[in-house]
């Protein structure tokens, strides 16, 4: 099991303490098989790698992309709309935690060579047989441009 993957389960504990039920087990190292929803599981995992890839200085065209790749899995993986929206704002917490962590949130960063390897990892994977770029070019685009924000 990677550190990327032990450091996203930690933060995953931190970050939750006390805002879920308490049958939902929060650290899964081995992936999205315990109790805890699988989208809420997509959604924690790749705002992780996803924030700490953009504090790293990874291009934002290629975090957008990644971050397409990861809100399909969610939506994918929901139940409903409400696990959907549920998982998406997961995300976003995770994402804007990880992006610009606060002073005492050494559990939150990652070594950038480490995220720069693991996001690498993501590119290249394969689903389906297909690249994972010709999934994302495959799904809707996004309702904003990489400009909207600056």
């Amino acid at each position: 099991m990677s550190i990327l993957a032990l450091a996203t389960a930690g933060a995953l504990l931190v970050a939750t303490s006390g805002t879920l039920p308490a049958d939902v087990v929060i650290a899964r190292p081995g992936g999205p098989n315990l109790k805890t929803t699988d989208a809420t599981w997509f959604a924690a995992h790749g705002g992780f790698l996803l924030g700490n890839a953009q504090r790293c200085g990874v291009a934002s065209e290629r975090v957008v992309r990644a971050g397409r790749l990861v809100q399909a899995l969610i939506g994918a993986a929901a139940q409903d709309d409400q696990e959907s929206e549920d998982a998406t704002t997961r995300f976003a917490q995770f994402f804007m935690a990880t992006t610009v962590p606060g002073l005492n949130d050494t559990k939150l960063v990652a070594s950038c060579k480490l995220v720069v390897s693991e996001f690498e990892k993501l590119e290249r994977h394969q689903i389906g047989g297909k690249d994972v770029s010709a999934v994302i070019d495959s799904l809707p685009s996004p309702r904003f441009r990489l400009s909207d924000g600056e």
